[in-house]
């Protein structure tokens, strides 16, 4: 059996870490190897991870089922499962709660938890999941910190036209300015020199040298 009981310290309000906590699309995120897979009608989902024991890598497949509490943000998650090759089974549930941590200002994820497995892997698995476990704690709680400092953490409030989503001004989509008096001179002293240029004989001219233009004065 292996026993899982860690707390993660996240500099960010419970409200943005429970936000990311409870949705299973960004927790998985947070977890590197891992994927959701098919929900199902029970409200169960699949889902795959990927972990390494030193140098061997085992793919476990499970059906997980999430039961949330908003009011208190705590969260209950079972699980049952086997390897890829099917060699080792699994079963487990984790339970997890997000609270303020007045040291602080942040937040305290607190995770209890056990596994049970079985088959030719289990003895492989149990010895080094201490290790594991702890490796995976740190780079999902860096992952965690990560992702709940995104911003749309600030984004998140209501703007004035109420959708809740902070625009981007498109310097591509820009509106067109009204050419005023000097712009207007310019395009029409850059036509007027454009045609004195255009009759000018073949090898009239040559490559960085200025072209008289006619002068309304007099003769020149």
């Amino acid at each position: 059996m292996i026993s899982i009981a860690e707390k993660i310290d996240v500099p960010s309000p419970p409200a943005r870490v429970w936000e990311i906590i409870s949705d299973p699309s960004a927790v998985v995120s947070c977890i590197g190897g891992a994927e959701l897979g098919e929900s199902h009608d029970d409200g169960s989902f699949d889902g795959v991870v990927v972990v390494r024991f030193g140098g061997i890598r085992v793919r476990f497949a499970a059906r997980i089922t999430l039961e949330l509490d908003q009011d208190e943000r705590e969260g209950r998650l079972t699980a049952r499962g086997r390897d890829g090759q099917g060699a080792t089974r699994f079963s487990g549930g984790a339970v997890f709660r997000v609270s303020e941590n007045p040291a602080n200002g942040g937040t305290q994820v607190a995770m209890t938890g056990e596994m049970n497995l079985s088959g030719k892997l289990a003895p492989l698995i149990e010895s080094g999941a201490g290790v594991v476990v702890s490796r995976m704690t740190r780079e999902f709680s860096a992952a965690l910190v990560e992702r709940c400092a995104l911003p749309d953490a600030i984004a998140s409030g209501p703007t004035a036209d109420g959708s809740g989503t902070v625009a981007v001004p498109d310097s591509s989509a820009a509106p067109a300015v009204a050419p005023g008096p000097w712009r207007r001179l310019r395009d029409r002293l850059a036509r007027l020199f454009g045609r004195g240029r255009s009759r000018l004989p073949a090898g009239g001219g040559t490559a960085g040298k200025s072209v008289s233009t006619p002068h309304r004065g007099g003769r020149p």
